[in-house]
């Protein structure tokens, strides 16, 4: 590795290609990028890669292209709302079905202070501790 940051430094000096060139632009990248990569090489617990972010957002970046066209200007917006609340839901492994059907039942009920309260963190761990105190 050493020698291939030592490359890519000499490719650098040597001006033999343009910084906004393709391959400078790589070259750029690559040792901007070498700290992390170092410390990837150092622990191996770390991941090189984040394709467990990239899957997590695929459904959301297919439907950003799916619904760009919807209508209304203001769509774009409802939808990243609902992706957002969604996909957190998701990470808290909170059923989005579940937690939309209470809160929007709950919601005409509630005051702005209120809100707070129903967040899908907050759900989940007032639905966690119902269940456990159920179990008991």
């Amino acid at each position: 590795m050493e020698r291939i940051q030592k490359a890519l430094a000499l490719l650098k000096a040597s001006h033999r290609h343009l910084p906004q060139s393709l391959l400078g632009q790589a070259i750029d990248y690559a040792l901007g990028q070498w700290s992390t990569l170092e410390i990837f090489l150092s622990d191996g617990r770390i991941e090189i890669d984040n394709n467990l972010v990239e899957n997590a957002i695929r459904p959301t970046a297919i439907g950003k292209k799916n619904w760009l066209f919807v209508g209304a200007a203001g769509a774009g917006e409802r939808s990243a709302i609902i992706y957002t609340v969604i996909e957190s839901c998701r990470r808290r492994e909170i059923d989005p079905w579940a937690y939309l059907r209470d809160v929007l039942t709950r919601l005409p009920h509630l005051t702005n202070r209120q809100i707070q309260q129903v967040t899908p963190e907050a759900w989940a761990k007032e639905h966690r501790a119902g269940a456990t105190s159920k179990a008991s």
